[in-house]
């Protein structure tokens, strides 16, 4: 069979439905594939042939044109090797540096002199015991309860299309979520820890509710993927005015549509909406972050909105990776993973098991329990009661946070009792 001259779509795959129904992206209104330069290639693995485009690329916001030649050969030489590293396990470099694959393993080497820089990605999982929903969750999460705004689909409340025609039911449902009416978790003040620890490279949110900010960390120390709610913009492209968080909340509280003072056009937060391009930074934070980690602490997510998704494969192979989260996530076949361009899967169980470690259950609990290990469970405990206690004097409100009770609950079984639940079965979080 011959290559083809002429550009062709991404994907053009002879393969059972049954195989690709296990790895395709849920059927969100976002476009997440470009294709560059039109350049194909053919390889065989089993019995099926499997055709893609080598310079793929994940919602670049750079895009250029001009780029080929030595560029483009660069690229496709970059896919090859990840490819053939991660997919087919040939020249890879796979050291194992957890004596056990348990939360004890990773707390023993978190204390060790290999692990320096810790990145932590994160998503709604860690937020819930501050009475903030997740998303997906089939009867609490937040799209199972949107009825009251006759959306055509859940999803639509975060299209940039739908919301630019229908802006109330957004507006609405962030005068309930809005920030400044939750406390940080047990969760963000571990991160905060790692932070003052020295310890913490970056943590990578998708979160829009500003607790990581809330909890102490600065700007410099995230990459908030899906935006925020600290910053405002105009959305109309010939105005961009921007509007600061007091300006926006005044409104959404007044239940009146933020109209731009300049233009009139709608003002929305500066959170990414489903058809948008993700912040330059997620991309240029992503390039030079990930090669230097020595461990990545996962929690809190279902890891199926892409392209965050595949940060977990853009650590070295050898780089220990901890999930805490209520089911096992981030787990697909590698060949379709790494053929869909979303690197490679995590494997917590086979006989291949080398760095991939999960801690089933509260995220909170996970979060108390490896601070147990690593001596810290008494200071973290205390930073929680001391900052939720300066954030009621500073609002004038005594109420209690779901956060609090949490920070003050017994302690989590040990951590090989706790991993004896890894072989449940997966849900979405």
């Amino acid at each position: 069979m011959a290559e083809p001259d002429l550009p062709v779509p991404l994907l053009h795959l002879p393969l059972p439905l049954h195989l690709l129904s296990q790895t395709c992206l849920r059927a969100e209104p976002l476009t997440l594939w470009r294709t560059r330069q039109g350049r194909c290639r053919r390889l065989r693995r089993d019995r099926y042939w499997i055709w893609w485009s080598l310079n793929s690329q994940i919602l670049q916001d750079s895009d250029s044109d001009a780029e080929g030649g030595a560029a483009g050969g660069e690229a496709e030489m970059d896919f090859l090797r990840n490819f053939f590293s991660q997919t087919l396990s040939l020249g890879s470099q796979k050291e194992r540096l957890l004596d056990e694959l348990t939360l004890e393993g990773v707390a023993r080497y978190m204390q060790s002199e290999r692990c320096h820089r810790v990145i932590c990605l994160v998503g709604a999982g860690i937020s819930t015991s501050a009475g903030i929903p997740d998303f997906r969750s089939p009867s609490t999460g937040l799209y199972a309860n949107l009825e009251k705004y006759h959306l055509p689909y859940p999803e639509a409340i975060f299209e940039i299309g739908y919301f630019k025609k229908h802006p109330e039911p957004f507006f609405a449902l962030a005068k309930e979520f809005y920030p400044g009416q939750f406390k940080p978790t047990v969760c963000h003040y571990f991160i905060r820890l790692l932070k003052e620890k020295g310890q913490l490279l970056r943590c990578y949110t998708q979160n829009i509710d500003t607790l990581e900010r809330v909890a102490g960390l600065e700007p410099e120390d995230l990459v908030e993927a899906h935006g925020t709610f600290h910053t405002s913009h105009c959305v109309s492209a010939q105005c961009r005015r921007e509007y600061p968080l007091s300006w926006m909340k005044e409104k959404i509280f007044s239940d009146v549509t933020p109209k731009c003072e300049k233009c009139q056009s709608v003002v929305k937060p500066d959170i990414i909406f489903f058809g948008e391009n993700l912040p330059a930074r997620f991309f240029s934070c992503m390039q030079s972050d990930f090669q230097k980690a020595d461990l990545l602490i996962i929690m809190g997510t279902s890891l199926q909105v892409q392209p965050f998704a595949s940060l977990i494969s853009k650590a070295p192979l050898s780089t220990p990776r901890l999930l805490i989260n209520k089911e096992k996530t981030g787990q697909r076949d590698p060949f379709l993973g790494m053929m869909l361009g979303l690197g490679g899967s995590m494997d917590f169980d086979s006989k291949k098991a080398y760095r991939d470690v999960a801690w089933l259950g509260d995220c909170d609990q996970g979060c108390l329990a490896l601070a147990d290990l690593l001596g810290w469970k008494k200071e973290l405990e205390d930073l929680v009661r001391k900052e939720h206690a300066r954030i009621d004097a500073q609002s004038g409100s005594g109420a209690p946070n779901p956060t609090t009770s949490t920070s003050q609950r017994k302690s989590p079984p040990p951590a090989k009792e706790a991993a004896k639940a890894t072989t449940e079965g997966e849900k979405p979080q």
